[in-house]
């Protein structure tokens, strides 16, 4: 499982929440597949623009189960993009939570692309009541962060897939590099499974 999972998991670790078009921000593209030719993925976003990935023979499928805030325990790994509030509170976007061979995997606080969003991956010490959902006290090597998650707040569970997930119409988030040349090249999938769409 390690080896399907830790490749994405540092993909979501380190990469930066952005809305789902297929663009380039923070190297990632997200939106539909229009077609997978099994080198060549292209993803088409909602405002209809197009594009066009190298998929690596290797190159690892991961995918996500839906969770509630009653699926987070104290002891869990979890990472959460979140927002600094007019409270000075940090608001949970979303909340991943990883399977154990994962723990660890980006562990840290750190600035994302947007002006008060940081990305926490640590392991939840406490989870407490709050007027609206859960706060969840994180702790991680050097600090420790609370972060309120509300009710709406989407959490899933990172799980591992394979290519049978890239067909035409199902969402995916890909983790791509750069080249020289503009060509984009996957670091890691996140795919739609059995209708549950990646986090971004």
């Amino acid at each position: 499982m390690r080896s399907l999972l830790l490749p994405l998991g540092l993909a979501l670790a380190l990469g930066a929440a952005a809305p789902a078009a297929a663009q380039v921000p923070s190297n990632r593209v997200s939106g539909t597949i229009a077609a997978f030719d099994g080198t060549k993925l292209t993803v088409k976003a909602a405002d209809g623009s197009s594009t066009t990935v190298t998929l690596p023979a290797d190159v690892k499928v991961g995918a996500v189960v839906d969770r509630t805030l009653d699926d987070i325990k104290a002891g869990d790994f979890v990472g959460s993009a979140a927002v600094e509030g007019p409270d000075g509170k940090l608001h949970a976007q979303e909340v991943h939570i990883f399977p154990e061979p994962m723990r660890g995997t980006g562990e840290g606080h750190r600035p994302m692309s947007m002006p008060k969003q940081t990305m926490t991956n640590a392991t939840v010490a406490t989870v407490a009541k709050a007027p609206q959902g859960r706060v969840l006290q994180l702790s991680y090597k050097g600090g420790t962060q609370e972060i309120e998650v509300d009710p709406g707040t989407r959490i899933v569970l990172l799980v591992p897939g394979d290519r049978s997930l890239l067909k035409p119409g199902a969402a995916v988030a890909v983790f791509v590099s750069k080249g020289a040349d503009g060509s984009l090249t996957a670091r890691a999938v996140q795919a739609e499974k059995d209708g549950v769409k990646p986090l971004w």
